[in-house]
């Protein structure tokens, strides 16, 4: 009998980017959305500076605490992340989102693409691939981001100098 899985594989991609931004993550499988948050952050080299939650299934997850604050009553409630294991997940269920900083909304879409048996046990996530530097924070979201990308294609444009340093 094959012994459980003990990791999960991941492929993460920022929505709404052209060409793709994308990362290929292995993570403990028993590991929890708040920890697979602190990940995602790392993997695409946000600083943590911006509020984020998962969309699963069309449920909320975050800190309650805070998103509850700004949430209205036709709002769906929202979930400790702390509750929900990788685990806990079905390896063909569709992807799920996660959005860092609600300014910018930064829509990544996590899709579970295998379980693993790995000797040893990862005790840590990786990042096994991937593709493109993420946008700058603070950018302005998507449309931010074209104007960003435009401004650094155009050497004479008087806003270059200042953006390139940014």
């Amino acid at each position: 009998m094959l012994d459980p899985p003990n990791a999960i594989q991941l492929r993460v991609s920022l929505s709404e980017i052209e060409p793709e931004v994308w990362r290929r993550l292995i993570v403990p499988i028993d590991w929890t959305l708040r920890e697979l948050h602190l990940v995602l952050q790392a993997a695409f080299g946000w600083t943590d500076s911006h509020l984020h939650e998962f969309l699963i299934g069309g449920l909320r997850f975050g800190d309650p605490d805070i998103l509850m604050e700004d949430t209205f009553h036709d709002d769906p409630r929202v979930f400790e992340t702390g509750w929900v294991r990788l685990r806990d997940f079905q390896r063909d269920a569709p992807g799920f989102t996660y959005v860092y900083d609600f300014g910018d909304h930064w829509q990544h879409l996590v899709t579970i693409e295998d379980e693993l048996h790995l000797n040893p046990p990862p005790k840590v996530a990786s990042c096994i691939a991937g593709a493109r530097a993420r946008p700058p924070e603070d950018v302005g979201g998507i449309s931010g981001y074209a104007y960003f990308l435009n401004i650094l294609a155009d050497p004479d444009d008087r806003e270059h100098s200042e953006t390139l340093r940014w």
